[in-house]
């Protein structure tokens, strides 16, 4: 009987786990890179999940931000090495440019948790 409620009451705290969700939708995504080089993002496109953190480095000589166009997230001014990074919530598309240098611009695609990037 105690081997019936038990298992009762695990599966009401951890439906997902009892029915076969799979452990790598429950943990972070890793984070990964953008690099800012030779007045570019690369890469210039990115597709990543939900909760993944995207980090923007600056390797370029010059001074960059990372502004999104829907002021979603911004930047203060990157010197050389300086990093900034964002983890994405939602998913979507997220174009983004430097406001330093308006003609340096890049995109973040947004999928749901669960499918592939």
């Amino acid at each position: 009987m105690f081997n019936k409620l038990f298992g009762a009451a695990v599966l009401a705290v951890a439906p997902s786990l009892a029915f076969g969700q799979d452990a790598a939708t429950l943990t972070p995504a890793a984070p990964t890179t953008v690099e800012i080089r030779d007045m570019h993002f690369e890469p210039v496109t990115l597709t990543v999940n939900v909760g993944t953190t995207v980090i923007w480095v600056n390797d370029d000589t010059s001074p960059h931000t990372v502004t999104d166009k829907g002021r979603v997230f911004r930047s203060a001014a990157l010197d050389t090495e300086d990093r900034f990074s964002y983890t994405f919530a939602t998913p979507g598309e997220f174009t983004y440019f430097c406001t330093l240098h308006p003609m340096l611009v890049g995109k973040i695609v947004v999928k749901p948790a669960g499918t592939s990037s």
